[in-house]
């Protein structure tokens, strides 16, 4: 169980009555409700919150017992299907405006906020700053824009009424200071009357406070809720004295809980440091030949080289680099039979297996970056085209490998200037903050930016392995050691230079379903 399911079940227990055990002598809800309607009554507050809250009309039907349980009198008709779940008989359920009154806050400006002065409270401020309680405010304002706003006082409780999403609309928390405060637009205060702040707060910060905001604000973008709404969110009511015991029993608690999160979260970070250590130390033993045994019988990457080498013929292709006429060393014509790339001796990074063979990337693949489409070309041409090739930016390619096709861009068919990476090639992002960070497999054709580079492999077969091959340390470090420029890249000349450790095609095989058969190990490690 996580940090965050402790606290909702530790949240949830409390308001079903659960956390703590009952005590008769300290009386009943329907009694401190009562006390609370004839203090508001002293103050010329209408009972019935006609101006807050929706009111059910009267039905004239006798109330079942359970009903007669919510609230004795109450002004604010709650029905039997309202109710979500039972509560201890010395409670009772009324509507969270019943319990005291609303103030909404008035604006104040980004601009108008200061470093001294008069403290203030601004509504993003609600979800970034100021959780459960607080005591001191992290803005301040002039006089002028003070003297104009509603005041925040003493246990009373704080709700943004605007928010980013639906779970965290309207999170309260309670003000234990002594100074007046300015509160700013799109906050409302509630100032509760004979209860305990502390409890409103938990309770509506709780699994069933949440749900109950989420069901009843607004938008999605941006989201809504008002003081109405919040006014008749159901309340548990225990006696008061029972709200002091549980906000105790809570507070008691809640240290253990974010010890525990915070444990919690080290060990993710730990195991999550550990899936990546093993998958860069699986996929590294992958391309030294030392994850699967070899056989004798699958031949030898030479002969594989030089199948792909007369591929390149057939099709006009001609990569050899011109050949330095010195004589190799033993080790040197080991590395890949008459290679055309010559490869020094000094490059070689480790030992591999005597049926492998060293070469460079350019005898394997056809490297290539794909073409750049302004954002104005992009809304005018190729936006909701409907029959054509996607068109993937950088932003596309995700850090997980995956890669987001549906991104209303597409290339229409009869364009054939754009470039292509066929399905089932590589594409990793070359240039820019995720240079080397974002690599994907693609599963179709697909036309692609100008920052990414498409590993077009010459022999179908062999994709696969270049693309664990990319992810590996021996790759990795030289990609970074070739970066250069003020917004960081390698070449493409650079990157069909680079070392590639070939093995036997059949080997390759064998190889890739290891490697496939592990690395979810390696993500559940992570977990």
């Amino acid at each position: 169980m996580t940090a965050k399911d402790l606290k909702n079940a530790l949240l949830q227990e409390a308001v079903q009555g659960k956390l703590v055990p009952q005590i008769a002598s300290e009386g009943n809800a329907r009694d401190l409700l009562e006390e609370i309607r004839k203090e508001k009554l002293s103050h010329g507050l209408d009972l019935r919150l006609e101006a807050s809250l929706a009111i059910n009309a009267k039905s004239g039907k006798r109330k079942s017992k359970k009903e007669t349980a919510l609230a004795g009198s109450n002004p604010c008709d709650i029905t039997e299907d309202e109710i979500p779940f039972d509560i201890p008989e010395s409670w009772c359920w009324c509507r969270l405006g019943e319990l005291g009154n609303f103030v909404r806050g008035s604006g104040i400006k980004r601009d108008e906020t200061t470093n001294t002065g008069l403290p203030c409270v601004r509504y993003g401020e609600m979800y970034t700053t100021y959780k459960i309680k607080f005591s001191k405010t992290k803005s301040f304002t002039s006089k002028d824009v003070f003297e104009k706003c509603h005041k925040i006082h003493t246990n009373d409780i704080l709700m943004a009424l605007t928010g980013e999403n639906k779970w965290d609309i309207a999170l309260a928390a309670t003000y234990e200071g002594t100074e007046e405060i300015a509160m700013g637009g799109d906050l409302c205060k509630f100032t509760p009357i004979n209860c305990n702040s502390l409890f409103l707060v938990y309770l509506i910060n709780s699994p069933y406070g949440i749900e109950y905001k989420r069901n009843t604000s607004t938008g999605d973008i941006i989201v809504h809720t008002s003081t109405t709404k919040l006014g008749n969110l159901l309340i548990p009511l225990p006696p008061l004295a029972e709200q002091r015991r549980i906000v105790a029993a809570i507070e008691k608690f809640m240290p253990l809980i974010e010890e525990y999160g915070k444990k919690e979260t080290q060990l993710k970070a730990i195991n999550e440091k550990i899936g990546t250590l093993t998958k860069k130390a699986i996929l590294q033993e992958a391309v030294q030949g030392k994850i699967v045994p070899q056989i004798a019988a699958e031949g030898n990457a030479r002969d594989l080289l030089e199948e792909i080498r007369k591929e390149k013929l057939s099709h006009g292709l001609d990569f050899a680099n011109a050949k330095s006429g010195k004589k190799k060393s033993k080790k040197e014509t080991a590395l890949a039979g008459s290679n055309p790339c010559d490869i020094t001796e000094d490059e070689i990074p480790f030992d591999i297996p005597e049926n492998w063979c060293w070469c460079r990337l350019s005898e394997l693949c056809n490297l290539y970056t794909g073409d750049s489409i302004n954002e104005t070309e992009k809304k005018l041409k190729y936006t909701n085209v409907k029959e054509g090739w996607f068109y993937i930016g950088t932003k596309d390619v995700n850090f997980d490998q995956t890669i987001n096709y549906d991104n209303g861009i597409k290339i229409p068919f009869e364009k054939d200037n754009f470039r292509i990476a066929p399905k089932n090639t590589v594409l990793m992002c070359i240039e820019g903050g995720s240079a080397g960070r974002k690599i994907a497999f693609t599963n179709q054709d697909v036309c692609f930016g100008n920052k990414l580079c498409c590993f077009n492999s010459y022999k179908n077969e062999i994709e696969k392995f270049i693309f664990y091959f990319l992810q590996s340390t021996l790759f990795t470090d030289a990609f970074k050691d070739n970066i250069n420029g003020i917004i960081g890249g390698v070449s493409i000349n650079n990157l069909k230079g680079m070392l590639f450790p070939l093995p036997p095609l059949s080997e390759q095989k064998r190889i890739v379903a290891a490697i496939e058969k592990m690395l979810p190990l390696c993500e559940k490690l992570g977990e």
